[in-house]
């Protein structure tokens, strides 16, 4: 029997995820709780309890049934347009409960008029607020039942080249990319004009706001007076090839370490390249683009890299309040989370938070292992993926010591670790003229070498050195004649992500 203590609010509710409580109907301040309304409708719907206090207890109302009519006709007067909802009465030891079922809504936003002000609410957290300006877009979008990506862009598609996806689908799918696909995959709409998506999914991709912005920092922060970034690169165009790009510099800025086992050699990562490209693709795939200035970040420090991408949850939850092994995947962008996963860089269903947590795991019993961390806010989503090879001790930087007892997470067994000898020293310049390289080979097999140095704005005899080098290297190849011929990309570091995905 429910009582005047406190209330099992789950077992009143049932499945709803959010619901707030309210002591009285306040009639004179109708705001107050339709605002939540407002909210829930917009949202992923809700229950509004009237008759328990703050902290869950039972206090009843005096007239159950004739505050059920006021509530009815409040939101038929002050919302617009007038949200699906259910009223029903309920019992709690012989005092009288309303519930105020709120479902969501198709023809959003829901506005709440009222005091000469017309406002639409979202729910973020376990609060109602005013939803701001890119909120405002994205319900008139669902309400119209459409998203970002499948909306056309200011740009042509005559105007674009699309290298990238058809070299990356001739790879992942075995057959070449038709023509007649731009409109299935939704690049072009039914009238021929190039979407978002499709701008995207450009070569040189004209949306500024779909940049990366990598850095390697020294130290364990931005501001710990160990000096400026060891390494940064802003990547841009085709946002599949800016995943690609965004691994290789993760892996250009991780060492491995390693132990000898009876009959072969065991690798340890600084961060398991599977964990990194589900981190970074979903990044990509669900965040808001109409934040305009607005775009990715990875920094990585010695103990741990982190992940920004603008745009919170869909639904307005905090994902640190939350269970990430069985939040279920909502796609703010579908267009681009269905050409993701018809190449096979994501799966169509599933929760890529599952899947960075269950990479993890394999390393659990490392003695400094740190779990991932997510976080969220209105219209930030934050990753924190930790190096698996920092002990911690002193300022662990790239140079400290090569080799350490560690426990692995097999069997209770112990082994060296030891820092991976690379066979020559690789430069700043030389890594950040590498990834320059292979973006315009990538474009284009047939670049000039002088057509590579105005791009890359150094003299036609430093790229001539930098090519030598990574010819050298066996990361680069020249196939054919030097005027007829074309460059071949064989680093298989770079080349192989695709076929390790």
């Amino acid at each position: 029997m429910l009582n005047t203590m406190e209330l099992d609010i789950k077992s009143l509710i049932g499945e709803a995820t959010a619901y707030d409580k309210k002591q009285i109907l306040e009639v004179r301040r109708p705001k107050s709780w339709l605002k939540s309304v407002s909210a829930f409708a917009n949202g992923e719907g809700g229950v509004l309890i009237f008759g328990i206090s703050d902290d869950g207890y039972v206090l009843g109302l005096a007239d159950a049934e004739g505050d059920a009519e006021k509530i009815s006709e409040e939101i038929k007067s002050k919302l617009d347009p007038v949200p699906a909802v259910k009223l029903e009465l309920k019992e709690a030891d012989g005092k009288k409960l309303v519930l105020l079922h709120v479902y969501p809504g198709q023809e959003t936003p829901y506005y709440y008029i009222g005091d000469k002000q017309r406002l639409a609410f979202v729910r973020i957290g376990n609060e109602s607020v005013v939803a701001d300006r890119i909120q405002l877009k994205s319900l008139v979008l669902k309400g119209a039942g459409r998203t970002y990506d499948s909306l056309p862009s200011i740009y042509r598609f005559e105007d674009m080249a699309f290298t990238k996806l058809r070299s990356v689908h001739y790879k992942r799918l075995q057959r070449s990319f038709e023509d007649s696909e731009f409109v299935s995959w939704g690049i072009v709409d039914e009238n021929g004009n190039l979407t978002n998506a499709g701008a995207l999914l450009a070569d040189e991709s004209p949306i500024r706001q779909s940049r990366i912005f990598c850095t390697r920092w020294n130290g364990l922060d931005m501001t710990n007076g160990l000096g400026e970034a060891i390494d940064d690169v802003e990547l841009e165009g085709c946002v599949i090839g800016q995943l690609q790009d965004a691994v290789s510099f993760v892996r250009n800025n991780s060492r491995k370490k390693w132990w000898k086992e009876s009959d072969h050699r065991e690798e340890l990562p600084d961060y398991p390249e599977r964990a990194v490209t589900e981190a970074i693709a979903n990044a990509i795939i669900h965040r808001d683009y109409m934040q305009l200035g607005s775009e990715i970040h990875i920094d990585m420090y010695d103990d741990r890299m982190e992940i920004y991408s603008p745009g919170g949850m869909m639904d307005g939850r905090l994902i640190q309040q939350l269970n990430p092994l069985t939040v279920p995947s909502k796609r703010r962008n579908p267009l681009l989370a269905d050409f993701f996963s018809r190449l096979g860089l994501m799966e169509r269903r599933g929760s890529g938070m599952k899947k960075i947590i269950n990479t993890y795991r394999r390393y659990k019993r490392l003695s400094d292992y740190h779990a991932p961390e997510f976080t969220s806010n209105a219209s930030e989503f934050h990753v924190t993926l930790w190096n698996l090879n920092f002990e911690g001790n002193d300022n662990n930087t790239p140079t400290d010591k090569e080799s350490q007892e560690v426990e692995f997470i097999k069997e209770p067994i112990e082994f060296t670790k030891e820092f991976i000898k690379e066979p020559i020293e690789f430069t700043k310049e030389f890594i950040k003229a590498s990834r320059q390289i292979y973006k315009l080979i990538s474009m284009n097999p047939k670049v000039s070498t002088v057509q590579m140095a105005d791009s890359m704005g150094l003299s036609t005899r430093q790229v001539l050195k930098y090519l030598k080098r990574l010819q050298e290297l066996n990361k680069i190849a020249r196939v054919g004649g030097r005027k007829m011929g074309e460059w071949k990309i064989i680093d298989e570091e770079y080349e192989g992500f695709f076929d390790r995905i």
